[in-house]
């Protein structure tokens, strides 16, 4: 980088800062750590020493602090996979329930929105289709910031809620379905698609968004005849740029199939395309008649379910990172 004729080729130049920022990310944060520990390790006698209670508290407390990074560290190292440190789409799909699965299917991308923001990842909406009574049919958001597939990926699959419907006068208990599906961002890889094997189909914008909702047909949905994939956009003003965003959502969709295929691994990666029904969740949100969230892959349970629902779900992601990489 620090040659004269560094940026001659600006593509290879950027591709070589884009790793060395990636080198950055696992250097700066250890040497961080290193030092912390190191001033920690002198201090810490003699505090004992002179039996200062306070500063040992508080050495103590960064103790903990550098121990708690250093799993972070520890968690990233598990993202070593091809696609792990690029940007995602994440989709959420309501399953069999109805009006309830709708709702569920709202509630999820709530708690989505809310754990992404806690990570400072940019959250944007691509797609969404409203219920016809309440919640969300569908969603679609474009995750953006550092590892965002690699962390989410662990999200993908069915997701099961036991709790009593609101929507029900009777006050039953009902049980509710909805798919997670994560796809990695590829804007970089070349990918032929053939334009006979796309069919568009184009449809007006659903929900708030300004003037030019519900006026014009800008919202559009490519299907992948040959793969059966179907992606859909409506979060910009014009049909044209749809297209585009639903072209790059088709073209990661296709690369993320053929490199699971590739590595045989669809299963550990929770890629295989699960009916969204019972028998086949990921994890249990039980609301009633107790409070409890379980990963039936991990086995990890949290007993705080409202936790859960505002974004606190670090503990089943790094479970998950840990015994499946």
């Amino acid at each position: 980088m620090a040659s004269n004729d560094f940026w001659s080729d600006q593509t290879a130049a950027q591709k070589i800062i884009d790793e060395c920022n990636a080198l950055k990310r696992w250097t700066v944060p250890y040497r961080e750590l290193k030092i912390r520990f190191r001033d920690v390790k002198e201090l810490l006698p003699e505090a004992f020493s002179i039996n200062d209670d306070e500063l040992v508290k508080e050495l103590l407390a960064q103790l903990d602090d550098i121990e708690k990074k250093l799993g972070d560290l520890e968690i990233r190292k598990m993202l070593s996979g091809e696609m792990d440190s690029r940007d995602c789409y994440l989709e959420i799909n309501a399953g069999a329930g109805g009006t309830e699965s709708c709702d569920w299917a709202l509630m999820l991308s709530r708690m989505y929105q809310r754990w992404a923001t806690k990570r400072g990842w940019n959250v944007e909406v691509v797609d969404r289709l409203d219920g016809d009574v309440a919640g969300i049919k569908s969603i679609t958001y474009r995750m953006t910031g550092d590892f965002a597939y690699g962390y989410c990926k662990s999200e993908k699959g069915v997701h099961r809620l036991v709790r009593i419907s609101p929507f029900d006068a009777n006050a039953k208990r009902h049980t509710s379905f909805a798919s997670v599906d994560v796809t990695p961002i590829v804007d970089d890889v070349q990918i032929d698609i053939r334009p006979d094997d796309i069919r568009v189909d184009t449809y007006r914008a659903s929900g708030a968004g300004g003037q030019h909702v519900n006026k014009t047909d800008s919202a559009v949905r490519f299907t992948h005849i040959p793969s059966g994939i179907v992606v859909s956009c409506q979060s910009e003003r014009s049909q044209t740029q749809n297209r585009e965003t639903c072209m790059k959502m088709l073209k990661s969709k296709l690369y993320e199939k053929e490199v699971l295929e590739q590595q045989e691994k669809i299963s550990a990666m929770g890629g295989e395309k699960k009916e969204i029904a019972w028998g086949s969740q990921i994890r249990n949100y039980v609301f009633q008649p107790y409070t409890l969230v379980k990963d039936t892959r991990t086995k990890v349970e949290v007993g705080n379910v409202q936790a859960v629902m505002d974004g606190e779900i670090d503990e089943f992601i790094n479970a998950y990172l840990k015994e499946f990489g």
